[in-house]
């Protein structure tokens, strides 16, 4: 059985790739001040429509020329990962967080700092109880592929001890130890005072169709 997906590998030099990450970049993140604004403006009502006129013309010219569905994942040449449309880290996502996840890959540890604003709210000023599965599933899983087991989430089980206020927070996650194809990562999400709010562990699987590339390849899952 083969992979489910194909990665593209695309003949970009580092500076194609740095000048479409700072200007899709740049696009990405007024579109998400656009976001928010939406969310939390109280101009009155001819203002929004006037608005909305613009959004759409605006919409209509991007829309010229679009790729045929989702963005999915490529590489360059020179191995620079392209996972732009992704939920959590996609630099080309208004809906991502975003979130600049950082490995340790010498102790297979992964952490991030980032912002969760009105957009993202559950209770009244505390973080919605999806996001925060969103995020560290994310971290956990590049927690996993910093400590050599790369994998797909198999389960992310979420304590969630106190509640999570909108604003700047972190989380960290860790390889606990490694059962076969299975790697247990362990980690959590704290308030900006690095109070811990959520604690959780993480199953992630080296699915089938890589276990059998690396063994056709003579190494061991």
């Amino acid at each position: 059985m083969g992979a489910p997906f194909n990665y593209d590998v695309l003949d970009l030099t580092d500076d194609e790739v740095d000048a479409e990450v700072r200007t899709f970049g740049a696009l990405t993140a007024a579109v998400r001040r656009l976001n928010e604004a939406t969310l939390r403006t109280t101009v009155d009502h001819d203002t929004v429509e006037d608005v909305r006129r613009q959004v759409e013309e605006l919409t209509a010219r991007l829309e010229k020329s679009m790729i045929p569905d989702n963005f999915g994942v490529s590489f360059t040449k020179g191995g620079r990962i392209r996972g732009y449309g992704n939920a959590v880290v996609g630099i080309r996502n208004p809906n991502a967080v975003p979130l600049k996840v950082v490995q340790d890959k010498v102790n297979g540890r992964a952490s991030a700092e980032f912002e969760l604003n009105a957009l993202h709210e559950g209770p009244p000023g505390q973080v919605h109880g999806g996001v925060v599965a969103l995020v560290l599933d994310q971290v956990f899983g590049e927690a996993a592929a910093a400590g050599g087991s790369p994998g797909m989430t198999g389960t992310l089980a979420l304590r969630y001890r106190l509640n999570t206020p909108l604003g700047p927070c972190s989380a960290e996650a860790w390889v606990d130890r490694r059962d076969g194809i299975k790697t247990i990562v362990k980690g959590e999400l704290r308030r900006a005072d690095g109070t811990v709010t959520v604690t959780a562990e993480g199953i992630f699987i080296l699915p089938r169709w890589a276990r059998e590339e690396i063994a056709k390849n003579g190494g061991t899952p």
